[in-house]
């Protein structure tokens, strides 16, 4: 167990009122960390360093090369600290310790990505137009960045939001999830001993009941130029409402409930992984895991069978720090409720194939581990193909034909991610063309080497926005137009 501090002004702090809170692990309730107990004052005294050191131009105004310096050696150091993260990842998300520690190398490589950006940004000249004026199109930083992330991936999706904010020149204040801040306090200690200007990157943590306070404060700043937002769709509309009153910039990646679509000349094995890694990675709790699987009908017994099977054969439930563990527990008690819940209603709309409700092995009983579960026949208007679950629980359902696996994908709220499975080129492409969603992948499921030069984002209610690749930059930057006279 670990006392920790917040980082505010380069200087690590208690919470004024003295008040902390516990984070236990969820594979055995011991208690892993201790954490500040941040109000709205801790959040404006971070926002007002922030505020003061963007101002000041003490990053803002520094040259390209100093914040690509400082990015890329982020990078070095999170790979040379990689197994001391990825256990603060596998003790407080029970996150299995492989994946944990693939975390922090995709962390890495992001901050690498956008050391590279920092050197490539760039205006525009407009000296043709009239012969006795020169336009300048500029791009400055956007200013104070507050940043809310979740619990499922805390350092991947601190980078994909630091990163670009720090090559564009913003000040940046971060509140992690209660569940999960010690990699970004980690990250804070970091960029501090690599010479990171104090007040540039600030951390302040609180717990679920002082949570919203503090997320409150930092979105309804006057002082915070932009929100990047990680998380549910439901605090997500809390966080336009919030914002709406300054008229702050606002980026969202919210929730999904993606389909992955397998047609009948899908490679099958391929496919069957797919089905596989695309729900149960980090325990269903990941915002574009493939939730809904969509079988053509005439493969769909025969498929869900070999699924079946390869969920018996290669699930490892156990403690995250043992390296064949491979899948973990649910992250907190809160949302094992959840999860359970949903798992309840499934079995009154739709058939159980496998699972249904807590894992039953003595071992793990001090944990929060559900067992991997998979519904079939799952009606059109059932919760939990509908409903984001995060969580193992997988919702299979069938389809005759092509416009009717269109039909069905887009036949949701949500529109994050989705996968097409078919040797069929044409068709490949007419749904990849016809599914309304900010990523779809073909004959492959998560990410496959192009995550950080593309952007990543969600149609309809999964967002706004995107994050990662150029356009990932562009959020935290402002256009700003000047006009010269010649005389």
């Amino acid at each position: 167990m670990k006392r920790w501090k917040m980082l505010i002004g380069g200087e690590q702090h208690d919470a004024r009122s003295g008040r902390t809170f516990e984070r236990r692990s969820p594979a055995t309730g011991e208690v892993v960390g201790v954490y500040p107990e941040a109000d709205a004052g801790d959040v404006a005294a971070a926002v007002d360093v922030a505020r003061r050191t963007f101002d000041e131009g003490k990053w803002s105004a520094s040259p390209a090369r100093v914040r690509a310096q400082i990015l890329r050696k982020l990078a070095d150091a999170l790979r040379g600290q990689a197994d001391a993260l990825a256990r603060h990842l596998a003790e407080e998300v029970g996150k299995p310790i492989a994946l944990a520690r693939g975390e922090v190398l995709a962390a890495a490589d992001t901050f690498d990505y956008y050391g590279g950006l920092a050197l490539d940004l760039h205006g525009d000249a407009y000296s043709q137009t009239v012969p006795d004026a020169l336009g300048l199109a500029l791009r400055e930083p956007v200013g104070v960045v507050g940043v809310i992330i979740p619990w499922n991936f805390p350092l991947a999706l601190l980078a994909w939001k630091l990163g670009p904010a720090l090559a564009a020149g913003c000040t940046v204040v971060v509140k992690p999830s209660h569940l999960t801040p010690a990699t970004a306090l980690d990250t804070g200690r970091i960029l501090l001993e690599l010479g990171l200007p104090p007040g540039v990157f600030n951390v302040v943590t609180s717990e679920a009941e002082n949570g919203a306070v503090a997320g409150g404060a930092l979105v309804g700043s006057p002082l915070v130029d932009k929100i990047a937002f990680t998380g549910s769709g439901a605090t997500g509309k809390k966080v336009m409402a919030g914002a709406a009153a300054t008229l702050k910039k606002v980026s969202l990646e919210l929730g999904g409930k993606s389909p992955n679509v397998v047609f009948a000349d899908a490679p099958l094995d391929a496919a069957v992984a797919g089905a596989y890694s695309g729900i149960f990675m980090n325990t269903g709790q990941v915002c574009q895991a493939g939730s809904r699987l969509l079988v053509q009908e005439s493969i769909a017994d025969g498929f869900v069978e070999k699924l079946t099977a390869t969920i018996k054969a290669k699930v490892k439930l156990g403690d995250p720090l043992d390296a064949k563990t491979n899948m973990g527990p649910i992250v907190s008690e809160a949302q094992l409720a959840r999860v359970l819940g949903y798992i309840d209603q499934g079995k009154k709309s739709a058939t159980l194939v496998l699972g249904g409700g807590r894992a039953d092995d003595a071992a793990l009983a001090r944990g929060l581990y559900v067992a991997p579960t998979v519904f079939s026949a799952v009606p059109a208007d059932a919760a939990i193909a509908r409903e984001e679950i995060f969580g193992p629980v997988l919702a299979v359902q069938t389809f005759k034909d092509e416009a009717d696996a269109l039909r069905q994908a887009n036949d949701t709220t949500y529109g994050l991610a989705a996968a097409v499975w078919t040797q069929n080129l044409s068709v490949a492409l007419r749904a990849a063309k016809g599914i309304r969603a900010g990523t779809v992948w073909v004959n492959a499921y998560h990410g496959m080497g192009l995550a950080d030069q593309m952007p990543y984002g969600g149609f309809k209610q999964s967002g706004m926005g995107r994050e990662l690749g150029r356009e990932g930059l562009n959020e935290y930057l402002e256009w700003k137009s000047v006009q010269i006279k010649i005389r």
